[in-house]
Formats: structure tokens, sequence, C-alpha cells
């Protein structure tokens, strides 16, 4: 990879972990959720500075090429994101219908107590 792509990949990286950050400030993005993708972008970027690094790793691996490593972490990464994003939303409607149901039970013993007094 020649050294111009390298400092455009270096710079988008760092300005999306900056944007991140940014996001996590002003509470836009729960910490839980960005530090899954400041981890993913800090390996991406320390790839990026030491190209050796990512060599090594497909070597050790005995993976063909580089750009496969990448597509299957990728892939990973999204699995593991979809997962957790799954179980999240799972949570919160099992949270919803329970809310639901006291917010209904109040609401019927409310207009008892009114129809009684």
């Amino acid at each position: 990879m020649s050294l111009k792509i390298q400092v455009i990949v270096a710079a988008v990286i760092v300005l999306a972990l900056l944007w991140i950050g940014n996001m996590v400030r002003r509470e836009a993005l729960d910490i839980k959720f960005a530090l899954s993708w400041l981890t993913v972008g800090a390996a991406v970027l320390l790839m990026d500075l030491f190209p050796g690094i990512m060599n090594r790793l497909v070597h050790l691996l005995g993976i063909e090429l580089p750009v496969n490593m990448m597509f299957f972490f990728g892939f990973c990464f999204t699995l593991l994101l979809l997962f957790t994003l799954t179980v999240k939303v799972s949570r919160q409607a099992e949270q919803i219908k329970r809310l639901a149901q006291e917010v209904a039970l109040l609401e019927e013993k409310t207009a008892k107590d009114t129809k009684s007094a």
C-alpha cells in the first residue's frame, strides 16, 4: 500500500474515532457500544500504520491474502454487533411490555379509586 493511501486511511480513521468520542461526550452514543467501535478503529489504525503486523498475522493464521483476513474479521465483527444489538432489543422489548402492563394496572387502579370516591 502506498504511503499516500496509508495517510488518507489514517486520517479518516482518526476523524472517525474523534467523531465517536464526540458522540459519547454528547451522550448520543452509549459507551458500551462506542468501545467496540473504538477498539476496531484502533486496531485498523494500528494495522494501517504498521502493515507488517497484518502481514505477520496473515502468515500466522495461514490466510492467503491480507484482504481476505480483513473481510473475515469485518464479517465476524458485524455478526457480533448484530447479536449484541439483538440481545439489547430483546431486553428492551421485555421491559416495554412490563412497563405497559404496569401502566395499565395503575390506570385501572386509578379509575377504580376515582369511581369509588
